[in-house]
C-alpha cells in the first residue's frame, strides 16, 4: 500500500502537545457531548469464506461462495474460533438507517447537535446527481425541522431515481452546470448567502466546531442563551456543509464509531485488526485511524480510492488533520503525534481501476453473488471494492494473523440510480 508523507500540523498544536494528554483522555473529552444517534451502536457480522464446487466456473468470484453469521464470537474468542476458516467481518453500519447510508450518519453524527445549538435554520451542501451525501443532509434536516439547500451537479435527470428521487423529496434541489460546480466554495458560498438574504446571515460550520469544544456540556446546549428565541425564526442562519461532510466535525461520529468497536466484548483492544473501508471524500477512513491511533490499538486502515487520485486523498488527510489538531483546548501524547506525523491510511486502489461512477461486465453478478449468498447488499461502485479487498486480505490472514474488518458504509439506494444508467449490465436479473 502507499502510505502518506508526514502530516504538516499547526504551531499552536505544537505547544498544546505538550500537556501530554492519553490517547483515552483526549477521546474521553473530545465525545463527551451530544450526539444526532442515540448510541453508537451497530451490528457485526462474520463472512465465512470458502472453496467449493460451482456450477459454472468463472464467476466474478470464481469458485468462492460466501456465507454469513449474524452472530460471531468477538473479542478474545476471535482468536480461538474459526481459525482454520477463512473469513472477515462487517460492521453493518449500512442498517442505521433506512435511507441515509451508514458513513454518511456517522459524520452527520457530531454535526447536527451543533446547528441545533447554533440556532441554525438552512443547511447548504452539494453532490454529485446521485450524491448519499445530498440524501443524508435532506432527510436529517428534514426530521429535525430544518431546511435543506442541495447544489447538485449536472442536469436533472428524465426519470428521477434513487438518491436523486429522495433528495428532491426531502430537500431543495438546485442542479448546477458542471462548469460552475468545480469552483465548489465560490458557489456554496453564493448560494448560502442567496439562502440568508439582507437579514439572515452565513456561519462557518468550523467556527461551531471551535465553540462546541470550550461550550459544550454533556447532553445540555452548547450555550443556554440559543434556545431563547429558537421557534421565532424571525431571520436565517445559514450553514454551509461541504460535499460528502467532508470536515473535522465529520471524524467525530467515526471516531466515536471506533470507541464503539473497541469494547471488550466486540473487536477489544488487543486483536490486530485490519479495518477495510471504500474511500469516496476518504473522511470516514481518516477518522477510523484516527480513532485507533487515539486509542493505542493495533488496527490498520486501509481504504479503497474510488473517487480521486492518491496525491487528492493525501492532501485531504492532511487538511483533515491539520484542522482536527488545530484546537488548542486537548492536546496529545508525543507518542500519538509521531504516529500522526507518519501518515495514518494505508491507500489502495481497487482492484479494477476505472473512471469514477462507471460500472464493469460481472460486477452486478458480483454484488447478486453476495446478496443472495449471505443477505449483505453491497454496490458496484462503493462497497463492493470493500468487499473485494476484505476477500484478499482474509486469504492473506487465514494463517491466524489480523482479523480482517470491512466497515460496510451503505449505497443501497445507488442501486436504483445505476440500474437506470447501466441497463444492459441489470438487464441480466431478468434472465
Amino acid at each position: 500500500c502507499d502510505l502518506v508523507g508526514p502530516t504538516i500540523l499547526p504551531a499552536g498544536f505544537q505547544v498544546a502537545s505538550q500537556l501530554n494528554l492519553s490517547g483515552e483522555e483526549f477521546l474521553s473529552k473530545m465525545l463527551n457531548r451530544k450526539w444526532t444517534l442515540t448510541r453508537p451502536d451497530t451490528k457485526v457480522h462474520q463472512v465465512l469464506v470458502s472453496e467449493g464446487q460451482i456450477e459454472h466456473q468463472g464467476g466474478p468470484f470464481g469458485n468462492i461462495l460466501f456465507s454469513n453469521n449474524p452472530h460471531p464470537c468477538l473479542s478474545d474468542r476471535m482468536m480461538e474460533k474459526n481459525h482454520n476458516q477463512t473469513s472477515f467481518y462487517v460492521v453493518r453500519d449500512d442498517l442505521l438507517h433506512p435511507l441515509v447510508n451508514g458513513n454518511k450518519a456517522r459524520k452527520l453524527d457530531g454535526l447536527f447537535p451543533l446547528v441545533h445549538d447554533h440556532s441554525v435554520t438552512d443547511v447548504v451542501t452539494c453532490g454529485g446527481c446521485q450524491s448519499a451525501h445530498a440524501v443524508a443532509v435532506a432527510v436529517s434536516c428534514a426530521e429535525r425541522g430544518l431546511k435543506s439547500h442541495l447544489l447538485l451537479r449536472g442536469e436533472q435527470p428524465e426519470i428521477l431515481t434513487g438518491y436523486n428521487l429522495i433528495s428532491t423529496l426531502y430537500g431543495n434541489v438546485t442542479y448546477v452546470p458542471r462548469s460552475l460546480y468545480t469552483e465548489r466554495e465560490e458557489m456554496l458560498t453564493r448560494h448560502a448567502h442567496l439562502v440568508a438574504g439582507n437579514c439572515g446571515s452565513v456561519v462557518l460550520l468550523n467556527d461551531l466546531f471551535e465553540s462546541s469544544f470550550t461550550n459544550h456540556t454533556s447532553g445540555e446546549p452548547n450555550s443556554p442563551q440559543m434556545d431563547a428565541h429558537r421557534g421565532s425564526y424571525n431571520t436565517k442562519k445559514v450553514v454551509i456543509v461541504n460535499e460528502g461532510a467532508g470536515d473535522a466535525v465529520g471524524l467525530l461520529g467515526v471516531i466515536r464509531l471506533v470507541q464503539y468497536l473497541s469494547q471488550s466484548h466486540l473487536l477489544g483492544k488487543e486483536q490486530a485488526c485490519k479495518i477495510v473501508v471504500d474511500a469516496g471524500t476518504g473522511t470516514t477512513a481518516v477518522g477510523l485511524a484516527l480513532g485507533a491511533i487515539c486509542l493505542g490499538l493495533p488496527w490498520e486502515v486501509t481504504a479503497v480510492m474510488l473517487a480521486d487520485t492518491i496525491d487528492g486523498y493525501k492532501r485531504l488527510e492532511e487538511r483533515l488533520i491539520s484542522q482536527f489538531c488545530g484546537f488548542p483546548v486537548f492536546s496529545l501524547s508525543d507518542q500519538v503525534l509521531a504516529r500522526v506525523r507518519g501518515g495514518i491510511v494505508c491507500w489502495v486502489n481497487r482492484r479494477h481501476p476505472r473512471k469514477f461512477g462507471n460500472v464493469l461486465k460481472g460486477e452486478v453478478e458480483a454484488c447478486l453473488q453476495v446478496a443472495q449468498q449471505t443477505g449483505v447488499l453491497v454496490d458496484p461502485m462503493y462497497t463492493l471494492a470493500a468487499w473485494e479487498l476484505a476477500i484478499k486480505l482474509s486469504q492473506e490472514e487465514a494463517d491466524g494473523g489480523a482479523k480482517v474488518v470491512m466497515v460496510h458504509t451503505g449505497g443501497t439506494l445507488g442501486m436504483f440510480g445505476l440500474a437506470q444508467r447501466y441497463k444492459s449490465y441489470f438487464q441480466m436479473l431478468n434472465d
